[in-house]
């Protein structure tokens, strides 16, 4: 098979016009470029330069050859800085996975690499099943998900955030009176709860189980940031992350007491790559938006 070598000798002779300036060219030696070129035209079976008294010149398949040969060299050349650029952070691309609730927490971080790293191509995938997300890693179809934990051990997880659970009401429902909500609180309310695809679904049943509480659910979805909005529509209340409450909801957003939180994490299959790395400290160092209602009062100048 053709080395790239000798693709590279036909270019550099084509250029030069000799043997010799050719093998300056390439830091070689004379000897070595003719080794290249003879090697090249046992295979194709014909010959691709011609000697004259003045040096070299090129045959019609030699000069036919050389379009190609100039493609191919140039192709490694590049397939070489793409690699180079990759390992260095500095480009190639990133395969983004994420539960579909936390877009809100990738997106700003998504931005700042738009602007920040413009030869980085990203491409971002949503999935409300962890399962599914799983599998786009270990099928290598994703080069980082980021999700709630805990995670298989099979994977890397490093925490990135740690993410407030809120209580979404109506503004005229009794609990939107409250400063905060307990789960006990929760017992015997209408919920607009998750549908069983979204891993919210027995996540939540779980910890509502556990506390002893009982709901009433009026409504499932499959989309996280439906929940709220629903709430705020009055069809009932809602416990979702905090991502999942958009700005200017018209609704009262409570936080738990004590606190209810859960963390992010960002998985690889294996110790993060450079592009990876980079992408989790971002995420780590933007954390998660709270929603206006839930973070607390700025203290008044004195």
């Amino acid at each position: 098979m053709t080395s790239l070598r000798a693709l590279e000798c036909l270019v550099a002779v084509a250029d030069a016009g000799s043997i010799t300036q050719a093998a300056r060219l390439l830091y070689s030696s004379q000897p070595a470029v003719s080794h290249q070129l003879s090697a090249l035209e046992r295979e194709v079976g014909t010959a691709l330069i011609r000697r004259e008294a003045r040096g070299v010149r090129l045959t019609p398949a030699g000069r036919a050859a050389v379009v190609e040969a100039r493609r191919a060299v140039e192709a490694a050349a590049s397939a070489i800085r793409t690699a180079r650029a990759t390992g260095e952070g500095r480009g190639g691309a990133l395969r983004l996975a994420c539960a579909q609730s936390l877009v809100s927490v990738v997106a700003p971080v998504l931005g700042d690499w738009h602007r920040d790293h413009p030869d980085v191509a990203i491409s971002v995938r949503e999935s409300t099943s962890p399962d599914e997300l799983h599998g786009l890693v270990d099928g290598d179809e994703a080069d980082l998900v980021l999700m709630p934990g805990a995670v298989p051990d099979r994977f890397t997880a490093t925490v990135v955030a740690e993410e407030e659970i809120v209580l979404v009401a109506p503004t005229d429902h009794p609990l939107a009176t409250r400063p905060s909500v307990s789960l006990q609180d929760l017992d015997g309310v209408c919920l607009v709860h998750f549908a069983p695809d979204n891993g919210l679904s027995v996540w939540l049943d779980r910890h509502l189980a556990d506390a002893g509480v009982r709901v009433d659910p009026v409504m499932r979805t499959s989309v996280t940031t439906a929940a709220p909005q629903l709430a705020a529509a009055g069809l009932g209340i809602a416990v979702c992350p905090a991502s999942a409450v958009g700005p200017g909801l018209p609704a009262a957003v409570r936080s738990f007491t004590p606190r209810w939180t859960r963390e992010l994490v960002a998985l690889t299959s294996a110790a993060p790559d450079v592009l990876a790395a980079r992408f989790i400290a971002d995420l780590a160092q933007r954390g998660v938006p709270v929603p206006r209602a839930v973070a607390p009062e700025p203290s008044s100048a004195r």
